[in-house]
Parts: C-alpha cells; sequence; structure tokens
C-alpha cells in the first residue's frame, strides 16, 4: 500500500517528522523549541476557548513570550493558524501511523473508523475558518494530499470491515459529514455542536457497518 504521507508530484503535503535525520544546530532546535511552545499555546486556546480565542497577543500571553515573537515566527494570525493546522494534521498523521489504539494500529477497524471520524471532525472544527477560506472554492479541494490520504485510510478500514469491490463512492460517503463545508452547514445552519455531529456521524458509520453484514 502507499504511505498516506506520499504525496502526488507537484502538490502540497504536510511533512512528518524525519526520524534519524541530520542533527539540528542549537539555534534550530531552540527555534523548534519555541514554534511547538506556540502552536501548544494555540492549540490551548481552541480547546479552551475555541479558535476566535486564538489572537497573536493571547498566544502571546498563553506562551508566556512577548507578541514580536509570534509575529516574528509567523507573520500574522493566518499565517499561525496554517502552521497550527500544518502541526495538527502531522500529528493525526503520525497517530494514525505508528499512535495508540483505538486511532493507530492495532485495534478493530470500526473502532479505528470511529476514533478516526471523530478526530478528523474536531480538526475541521478546530481550523474551520482556514480550511474554508483555503480550499471552499477549489474544485480540486478533494485531490489535495490530506484529504487524498484520508480517503485511502478510510478505504481500507472499510476494506477490512468486509466492503468489497470499488469503495472510491463508499469512502466519500463516509467522509462528507467531515468535509469543512457541511461541518460549517451543521454548525451554523443546522445548529448542532461538534459533540452532536460527531455521534450522529459514529451512529450512521456503525448502522453501514451491521447492515453489510445482514
Amino acid at each position: 500500500m502507499t504511505s498516506p504521507d506520499r504525496a502526488p508530484a507537484g502538490l502540497p503535503v504536510v511533512g512528518l517528522p524525519v526520524v534519524g535525520g541530520p542533527p539540528l544546530s542549537t539555534e534550530r532546535a531552540d527555534a523548534a523549541r519555541n514554534r511547538r511552545l506556540l502552536l501548544a499555546a494555540a492549540q490551548s486556546l481552541i480547546d479552551d476557548q475555541g479558535a476566535a480565542a486564538v489572537t497573536m497577543d493571547a498566544v502571546a500571553r498563553a506562551a508566556g513570550v512577548g507578541k514580536g515573537t509570534v509575529f516574528r515566527r509567523f507573520g500574522n494570525r493566518t499565517g499561525l493558524m496554517h502552521a497550527l493546522l500544518d502541526h495538527s494534521e502531522s500529528d493525526l498523521q503520525q497517530a494514525m501511523l505508528s499512535g495508540p489504539v483505538p486511532l493507530g494500529p492495532g485495534a478493530h477497524p470500526l473502532d479505528r473508523l470511529v476514533a478516526y471520524g471523530r478526530a478528523r471532525l474536531k480538526m475541521t472544527v478546530d481550523h474551520l475558518d482556514i480550511l474554508l477560506e483555503a480550499g471552499a472554492d477549489d474544485p480540486d479541494r478533494l485531490s489535495h494530499p490530506v484529504w487524498a490520504m484520508s480517503t485511502q485510510h478510510v478505504k481500507i478500514l472499510l476494506r477490512e470491515l468486509g466492503f468489497t469491490g470499488r469503495l472510491d463512492v463508499l469512502a466519500h460517503t463516509v467522509q462528507a459529514p467531515l468535509d469543512a463545508i457541511t461541518v460549517r452547514h451543521l454548525l451554523d445552519v443546522v445548529g448542532l455542536t461538534r459533540p452532536e455531529i460527531a455521534d450522529d456521524w459514529e451512529a450512521a458509520i456503525r448502522t453501514l457497518v451491521a447492515g453489510s453484514k445482514l
């Protein structure tokens, strides 16, 4: 199988940490540590108060640094949010490939699929504004490496659950409620909360799998 972190030529992909790569200089190591500190502070703000709470001032306060440090590192709030999205995507990929169960290898494929869907939904909600800005009107967004990786992962789990034949339509059907445009509609128009979306999505997936066994 093709590794999920491999991207088609010419398309960007979120990079994963390189194990066993060359040692970083002290300056680069310090810069990387500061970057992780700032991203952790931003993610903590999202978890506690939502994405609207992530401002350059708030991140600086949470990280215990001057606001100028945040601006030098990321340029502006959009740069910060894009960096946080890349960081979160890398973490999710690593958890899928080698993390603990149920998201990582070793769990029942249905449990892995549910865990993945819930993790993907949280990431979509956390970064909804950036995702909509970056790809809502892009006709090729489903070919982006991140979505292609997601589709490949879902297809593998569906096949492990006993589904056969071409699974492209089914895999996209499973993921449709996790897409940024759909999530925005469910949150802002339908009025659901993220836990409600997650619970309803999980119920639908479990019903789909149970029906395939009849």
